[in-house]
């Protein structure tokens, strides 16, 4: 066999599925810009529209383990957009799967890593590939993944579900967790301190691979197609919670910081490479999660 044709066979390329809604031809040609630019190629998953749904108002829902309060039409649509593409890879023969949302831009050596999934750690349920720029609890134990990336485990949430790999067998756990909604999908994701059986392995790569362009302050902004409940300030209006709650969330809070004291687990803002900068924190102050 020719060497050329037996590397390629030894490659196992990794299938890249982005959701974007049917209206969001905007944000389309956004993402397949930045995938051209890495010379990468992707599969787009049409995003499940709220604004097309009446029934989600109307769904059962399960409050009380992220907040009080029910999840928005659009948080909702959110959810099930993801949840198409866990089925598709529940289904599907590849490994790993990488998912995407339509509003990522990328580190200039992603199309190195997204070209090869062989370093993948075998035991990865899920990697979080993108950086909210929150501190993230991470594992002593770093592995490396080539092209100047490397991995940790990741230990608390890290929110934001615009890049990230899912394994095919937590991808079909993902389908039957998400049954019932009681919780955004980044939470369902990674939020390990919440997860639901299978206990799943959670890797956070660093430098990022991706963020958000609304973390970024060149060119202009993508809106969010999410919005956020907010007070006249900006800030986000959280349910009020009852003084057991508001004890039970402290005990809670204490009793991970001894955890992962005695774990050796460190906190980390993960950071991303863009034009040649190393950003530690978001060039703009918006905080929303966009779809």
């Amino acid at each position: 066999m020719d060497i050329a044709v037996f590397w390629l066979h030894q490659v196992r390329r990794m299938k890249c599925l982005v959701i974007n809604l049917d209206r969001s031809s905007d944000r389309l040609a956004h993402v397949a810009a930045e995938f051209d630019g890495i010379g990468i190629s992707f599969e787009r998953i049409a995003a499940v529209d709220a604004r097309g749904r009446l029934d989600l108002a109307s769904m059962q829902q399960l409050t009380g383990h992220v907040s009080q309060s029910r999840l928005t039409d659009a948080e909702i649509a959110c959810l099930l957009s993801h949840r198409v593409c866990w089925s598709i890879i529940a289904a599907g023969d590849d490994a790993h799967v990488a998912v995407f949302e339509d509003d990522v831009v990328f580190a200039s050596a992603a199309g190195a890593l997204l070209a090869d999934a062989g370093w993948i750690p075998a035991d990865a349920d899920i990697v979080k590939l993108e950086t909210f720029f929150w501190p993230a609890m991470i594992g002593p134990r770093r592995i490396a993944a080539g092209h100047g990336f490397s991995l940790n485990r990741l230990y608390n949430p890290h929110l934001g579900c615009a890049g990230y790999i899912v394994s095919k067998r937590i991808a079909g756990a993902l389908v039957d967790a998400t049954k019932e909604i009681d919780m955004p999908v980044d939470h369902v994701i990674f939020d390990p301190v919440r997860q639901r059986r299978p206990v799943r392995k959670i890797y956070q790569l660093s430098p990022a691979l991706c963020v958000q362009k609304q973390h970024l302050e060149d060119g202009a902004q993508l809106p969010s197609l999410i919005p956020d409940d907010r007070d006249g300030s900006g800030t986000a209006v959280k349910p009020r919670l009852s003084t057991m709650a508001r004890m039970k969330r402290e005990v809670e809070r204490l009793a991970r910081q001894l955890y992962r004291i005695c774990r050796l687990q460190f906190s980390s803002i993960v950071p991303f490479d863009h034009h040649g900068e190393r950003m530690y924190r978001p060039h703009t102050q918006r905080g929303e999660n966009a779809l």
